[in-house]
Order: C-alpha cells, then sequence, then structure tokens
C-alpha cells in the first residue's frame, strides 16, 4: 500500500511534519512505513521559463540558442530539444541546480545531477531545459508529456513560479507494510484517520454529497445474486450523457504518486475510489448489458471468457461472474470481460461497487491465472457496508467533473446487513493487560480519534465494520497501547502465581521411549508425513489392505509427496537405506512420527493421527536384539503385565517366519520383525534389517509411573529346576504362561537357562530349562507347598505334551 503525504494531508490538513518524523510515528502506533521516496530530493532550482527568442547555433545544426525570461533575469540557454518555439513556458534548471536523471525513463541518478554553467561549441549556456523524465517522473505519469523533447507547461503558468510546486512533485510517497486483518489501512482514508489519530490532528474525510437526477435507476438496471454467500452486498449506479476527456490536473497528480497512470476521467475515477476508499469499483457500457439485467452467479464448468487484457480463460463452478441477460460480463472481484469495455463511444454507464468472499477470490485468482489489484483488495475480505460510500463518492466525482449525468437512486442487493461488534470495555482490566495506570477517560478518548464508539449504557465500546480486527478485551488493549505509545508504557515485573512446569503424561511416555531408544543405541530420525502412492506396491501390501485408504494432498509437491502416510515404514526403510548405501556399519535409527488414518474417504472429518514409535536396524543384533529393546520400552513405560508375541503377524513387509505381533493385556499394541528380503532388496538394503512399530496411543493408556515398595525378602527362597523335551513348535512363550497361571501365590520368579537342539535330543523336538522361584513373605515356605505348585506346573504342561527330561 503506498501514499503520498499531499493526499493524506488533504484529509488532515493540520499535518506539518517532515516524512521522517511521520515514519517514526506512524509505524510505532501500528501502521508500519516500510520506506519513502522524497520525489523532489534530487530536484534543485528548477522554476518556469519563457522562451523569448530562438536562433540558430552558428556551428552546430542540430543546436539553437534560446533567450528564456526566469521572472527575475533573462538568461541563455543551448538545447538540442526538437520541440520548443517562441513564446512557450518549459521547465528550467539554474546554473547550480540538480535534475534527477537523463533523457531515457528510468534513468534517476542517486544524488541527481548538478548542472553548471558552460559553453556549447563556442556559444555560453546557464542552465538547462528539462524534459518530464530529467524531472524524475515518466510519460505514465504525464501523459501530456512529448515522448521526446522538452516538457511544455501551459500557457497560464506564471512565469519564475517553482516547477517543482507546481508539477506536485514536492512530495513525499510512502510505502505501507499492512498486516492482513487491517484492511481499513488498504485505502487513503484508512491511512489518514490513523494519521490523524496518531499526530492527534483533526480527521477530515470526504464529504459525499447526494447526486441523481428525478430518474429511477430500476428503469435502467436489474440485478439479481444468485449466490449470496460469495457475493454479500452489489451496488449498482447508473450515469448517463457520458463525456470523456482528460481528468483534473490533482487527480492525477494524486494518481500519479501512487504509481497509477492517468488515463481519462472515467477510469481515473474508479481508480482515485478505491485508492481512496479502498474499494475496488468496474464500470460497464449499458448498451452492452444483454436485457439490462446483472445476474452474479457462478460459472459453468468448461465456461471460456476473455478478460479486458484480451486473453481467453477457461472457468469452472468455483469461480464467481457477473453476468447479463445473455452472457458473462466479467469476472467477479479480478477484472471484467472485452464484450462489455468501456470505449470513447460509451453513452451510458453501470458502475459496480460489490463485495465479494475473499477466500473465493483467492482461488479464483489463482485458477484463472490473473491477480489484479481488484483482486488484491478483494481477497482481504472487504467491508460490505463500505460499497455504498465508495460508489456515491465515484458519482460525486463524475457530476463535480462534469463525466456525466448521475440517475437517481441506486440498486442495492444486500442480504444479511454486517452489524458493529459490540466489546464490553474494562479499564482496569486493559490497564492489567498492559502494566500501565491510563485513566477511563484517555481510553474512551484514544477510541473516539479512531472512530471507535462508547455506548455508556451497556458500558461496550462498537467497533465499527471497517474493523475487522477488533472483537476481545485484548483487541482494545492493543488499540490504547497504540496511541498511549509503546515506548510511555513502564517496565513492569509479570504478575500472577508461580506454577511448575511440567511434561504432560503422553510427553513423559514419548519421553521413555527416547530414552530407553537411545540408551540401547539408537539415533533419532525425522521423516516426511508425505509419501508416494508407490510405498503400498513397495512394501507388498495387498490391494485391498487398509493402509492403502490414504488422504490425498490437495496441492502436492510431486507425486513423490501427494498422500498422508498411513504406515511408518517407508520413511525408516529409505533412512536405512540411505545410510546403507553410504557404507555405515551397524546403523540404529528411531522415529516418534505421526500417522494419518482417515475416518471415510473422500474427507468429512479430520483423520486420526496416531503416534508411532518406529524402530530400525540392521548390521550387529538380531530379531531378539529388537525384542529386548521393546520389553526395556514397555517396563520403563510401567506396563507391569507380561506382553507375549503371536508369530502369526501376517505382515507382508515381514520375513514370514521372523515376525510376530506385540500383544499386551489381550490387545496388540505393535509388530516387530526381520524385513522381508524382497522389500529390503527394493529398498536397497543389502543386508538383513529388523524394524519395530509400535502404537503410541495404546502404550500411553495403560502406562502406569506408580512404584510401590517391596522391602528386602525376610524368608528364604526354594529354587526347583526343571528341564524339558517338548515340539519345536510349542514356543516358550507358552511355557512361560502355563508356570505363571500355575505357579500359585509363592511364584516368585522364573528364567530359562538353557535351550538345547542336538543329537541327544530326537528329531522335531528342543530341550528347554527353566529355574523356578518360590517365596512367602510370612514365613519358610514347606516342602508340601512347593511340590503342590510343581504339580500343578507340570501336570499343565504334560497336557501340551511335554515331557520331563530324563
Amino acid at each position: 500500500m503506498n501514499t503520498s503525504l499531499s493526499w493524506i494531508k488533504a484529509y488532515v490538513p493540520d499535518l506539518d511534519v517532515t516524512a521522517q518524523e511521520y515514519t517514526d510515528a506512524m509505524t510505532l502506533s501500528g501502521t508500519k512505513v516500510e520506506n519513502y521516496e522524497e520525489m523532489d530530493a534530487d530536484l534543485d532550482k528548477i522554476v518556469v521559463g519563457q522562451i523569448d527568442k530562438i536562433e540558430k547555433h552558428p556551428d552546430a545544426d542540430k543546436l539553437i540558442v534560446c533567450q528564456v525570461n526566469i521572472g527575475t533575469e533573462s538568461i541563455q540557454i543551448v538545447t538540442g530539444a526538437p520541440n520548443v518555439h517562441e513564446g512557450d513556458k518549459v521547465p528550467v534548471v539554474l546554473a547550480g541546480g540538480r535534475v534527477a536523471g537523463g533523457h531515457e525513463p528510468g534513468s534517476r541518478v542517486a544524488g541527481g545531477i548538478k548542472i553548471k554553467k558552460g559553453k556549447l561549441r563556442g556559444i555560453g549556456s546557464n542552465g538547462m531545459m528539462c524534459s518530464i523524465e530529467e524531472l524524475g517522473s515518466s510519460r505514465d505519469m504525464y501523459p501530456d508529456a512529448p515522448e521526446n523533447g522538452i516538457y511544455i507547461l501551459p500557457e497560464d503558468t506564471e512565469v519564475g513560479a517553482d516547477v517543482v510546486k507546481l508539477l506536485g512533485l514536492d512530495d513525499v510517497v510512502f510505502e505501507y507494510e499492512i498486516t492482513s486483518n487491517r484492511v481499513d489501512c488498504y485505502s487513503v482514508v484508512g491511512i489518514a484517520r490513523e494519521a490523524a489519530a496518531t499526530f492527534r490532528k483533526t480527521f477530515c474525510p470526504p464529504q459525499v454529497t447526494p447526486t441523481g437526477n428525478d430518474e429511477d435507476v430500476n428503469d435502467y438496471i436489474k440485478v439479481t445474486v444468485k449466490d449470496t454467500d460469495l457475493c454479500p452486498r452489489y451496488c449498482a449506479r447508473v450515469v448517463k450523457n457520458i463525456k470523456i476527456g482528460p481528468s483534473p490536473k490533482w487527480m492525477q497528480r494524486r494518481l500519479a504518486s501512487v504509481g497509477i497512470r492517468p488515463i481519462n476521467n472515467l477510469v481515473d475515477i474508479t481508480n482515485y475510489v478505491m485508492e481512496e476508499y479502498g474499494q475496488p469499483m468496474h464500470a460497464y457500457d449499458l448498451d452492452t448489458i444483454a436485457g439490462r439485467e446483472i445476474i452474479v452467479k457462478r460459472a459453468e464448468d468448461g465456461e471460456k471468457f476473455t478478460t479486458l487484457d484480451g486473453q481467453e480463460r477457461q472457468m469452472d463452478s468455483s469461480v464467481l461472474m457477473i453476468c447479463d441477460g445473455e452472457k458473462s460480463v466479467g469476472i467477479a472481484g479480478i477484472m471484467g470481460g472485452e464484450n462489455s469495455m468501456i470505449t470513447d463511444d460509451v453513452k451510458t454507464m453501470l458502475f459496480e461497487a460489490a463485495c465479494f468472499d475473499g477466500t473465493n477470490i483467492r482461488k479464483s485468482s489463482k485458477k484463472v491465472g490473473l491477480r489484479t489489484d481488484a483482486s488484491g483488495k478483494f481477497e482481504k475480505g472487504l467491508d460490505p457496508n463500505n460499497a455504498q460510500a465508495a460508489i456515491d463518492r465515484a458519482c460525486q466525482l463524475v457530476e463535480e467533473l462534469g463525466a456525466g449525468e448521475v440517475v437517481g437512486g441506486m440498486v442495492d442487493v444486500y442480504g444479511k446487513k454486517k452489524e458493529p461488534v459490540r466489546v464490553p470495555f474494562d479499564a482496569d482490566e486493559i490497564n492489567a493487560i498492559l502494566g500501565t495506570d491510563i485513566s477511563r477517560e484517555d481510553m474512551l478518548s484514544y477510541f473516539r480519534m479512531i472512530d471507535l464508539e462508547y455506548d455508556e449504557d451497556t458500558n461496550e465500546v462498537i467497533a465499527p465494520t471497517f474493523r475487522h480486527d477488533l472483537f476481545r478485551i485484548a483487541d482494545l488493549a492493543e488499540e490504547v497501547a497504540r496511541f498511549y505509545g509503546y515506548d510511555n508504557i513502564p517496565t513492569t515485573l509479570p504478575k500472577g502465581e508461580a506454577t511448575t512446569g511440567k511434561l504432560s503424561f503422553k510427553l513423559r511416555i514419548e519421553e521413555v521411549a527416547r530414552n530407553v531408544a537411545e540408551y540401547c543405541g539408537f539415533s533419532q530420525g525425522m521423516t516426511y508425513s508425505f509419501e508416494s502412492p508407490k510405498v503400498f506396491d513397495r512394501l507388498l501390501f495387498p490391494v485391498d489392505a487398509p493402509e492403502r485408504k490414504a488422504i490425498s494432498i490437495m496441492n502436492p509437491l510431486g507425486e513423490d509427496y501427494s498422500i498422508m502416510r498411513t504406515t511408518s515404514l517407508n520413511g525408516m526403510l529409505t533412512s536405512l537405506a540411505t545410510n546403507y548405501n553410504r557404507r555405515n556399519k551397524n546403523v540404529r535409527l528411531y522415529e516418534l512420527g505421526n500417522i494419518y488414518l482417515p475416518k471415510t474417504l473422500p474427507l468429512t472429518e479430520l483423520p486420526e493421527e496416531r503416534m508411532q514409535f518406529t524402530l530400525g536396524m540392521y548390521g550387529e543384533g538380531d530379531f531378539f536384539s529388537m525384542k529386548g529393546v521393546v520389553e526395556e520400552f514397555l517396563e520403563k513405560a510401567g506396563l507391569s503385565k507380561k506382553e507375549s508375541y503371536d508369530p502369526k503377524a501376517g505382515k507382508s513387509f515381514l520375513h514370514p517366519g521372523r515376525q510376530a505381533n506385540i500383544i499386551y493385556d489381550g490387545t496388540v499394541i505393535g509388530y516387530l520383525g526381520e524385513v522381508h528380503p524382497d522389500v529390503a532388496d527394493t529398498y536397497g538394503i543389502g543386508e538383513r534389517a529388523y524394524v519395530a512399530v509400535i502404537d503410541m496411543p495404546e502404550v500411553v493408556s495403560r502406562a502406569n509411573f506408580d512404584r510401590k515398595y517391596e522391602g528386602i525378602a525376610r524368608f528364604p527362597a526354594v529354587t526347583r529346576d526343571i528341564s524339558m523335551v517338548m515340539p519345536k513348535e510349542i514356543m516358550v512363550g507358552q511355557v512361560e504362561e502355563v508356570i505363571e497361571n500355575k505357579g500359585g501365590q509363592y511364584l516368585e520368579s522364573y528364567a530359562l537357562f538353557d535351550l538345547y537342539e542336538g543329537a541327544q535330543i530326537k528329531e522335531g523336538f528342543k530341550s528347554v530349562a527353566y529355574s523356578i522361584v518360590f517365596r512367602a513373605k510370612d514365613r519358610t515356605l514347606a516342602e508340601a507347598d512347593v511340590s503342590k505348585a510343581m504339580d500343578a506346573i507340570l501336570g499343565a504342561l504334560e497336557e501340551m505334551g511335554i515331557e520331563l527330561r530324563k
């Protein structure tokens, strides 16, 4: 957003500050000035001169010698300009003065070019006549300037007058960095309101007077809005008997100061009001509007439309269009159509000032590949109550400039009116937030400066609809701080009760996972949540696997990052492969990251995000090493019951004979195993790799950090060792389950101390030996107590086909 200081002063007449003072004060009050440019910084001693006499140079065919009256004296200037004549009034820079640059556009020189007295081919020259480029501007900003040659001033210009002031170059242009929630500051009026409040000056907004003849605009145009959610308000007025011509100099200068090229009175009025009020407007040739009807509706899928720039663009049903009775005539909030453009032959014109949905305009602008000044304002979300003021201002300017006759009345399609926001006011709470002691009266005076009203009956501050950022007491506190002065707020210590910070229970479990993994030699890794759909084929997932039901990203970086992951294995295996290919040995990695499980596709609600504790390794270690890490974690997390393992996990990406589900309290909480050789080969891992994945929500729901102290045993333990022969298909976990279930109340512990397969054991069998410990807390156990428990254990083992080894 850019504004000139002179334009600001039009609404804050008493403002008298330097550019730097303005920059500092406005930035401190919350309207950040990014930088500024003094248009006359490199211009000095430039006056209006009248050429009294022109003679040919005696020694140069392309040079002429001019006698120029500068008011106080007549000076001689030698020039090669082809467009000057006797009697012309031109800008003259005197000897010792400076110009901004050379003849070419954009050739401005830092510090300017100093003009000295000199001789050209033997003839003295005491100054220089200037082109518009040498004055630091261009023909875009001053259309009446010649393409090549000296800038000729109007005949009624006073000789000797200051050219810088005459052309409006004694100005400063400020560039602002406006935050998206301050839409009101994307207008000169909004900036002027802030400037008036900042410098405690009177704010004088434009006075809009009623316009229009005795006719009724409804006899000229009908407006229907079919999509009120995308167009909450549409205002239309009609101007007839159009007279196209140049806009006045003051309007041209203001537009030029903010980088807008003056064109003609009608175009300049719409641009002027857009900058002044922050409300984009559009004008249609009413004679091109079929049926004298405007219909605001969505485009048809595949519809093609040619915009004012001559480009044909393809629409879809998400793009809002302005249509007449037969065709589309404009893309709402972005650009009008070539078929309804204003030409020099226009007789009757339709003015449009509307409010469109900002999100839709932003998406539509991106979709059709067209971003304009209008769309840039609309996409921020405009105030619908500003539309009428803007269109009335435009019609007022039409009448003041004699550009046409305004038809009476206005077509106004306005559904649910936007009402001001009321915020409860509490001066004490504001002072508590800011750490200040500002009086209630001072706070209310700050509010009045920025057009915030106060309702004494309800003790509420009423925020006008153009302020989209005021909803709560903290917002009012910010307004007070801005105009009280941030630099005036004293330094205070924070108030309130001191509390001890701590991790949540979930984060404590995750911290345990990190500590266990790193203690066991694993390094933490982080991988993308975005993946390729090809991941499922690489991991050998069946076609109907639930993991294939993944969320597709609307605007992916590419196919390799087009879905949200439903398994954490791809990232882990990719990281292991990267390390393997870089010849790193004995790699151990872990990751704590989410997977994203949709409840339905397409999405109707947010997906379930489940944290996964993923471990991966190759090199030293095997299946049982990984199993040991898992058991260590579960123990440290306080899962006091014994976990079990089901080798029939059915994971296609794991070795069919070296995998298992991890089961705790009857629930599968994860799995582990060796990576399937085909999968390892696909990822480029040239040796055995092992992974484990634990579903953290299942662990968190069962974890417990409560620890119960038990004293040192007072009575001796009784130990029994048993050696058994069993079929190989019986897992030792089944044996341990029997020992736990049949060991009775005195069972203290048990441990596997021998596993043997060999010549002394028949084929298909194995020898397993356990040491079982019994102890009572209140007495020394008798032989009968131990024998009873051992008989129960041995009896259950015999039922499973297990024999004692003899």
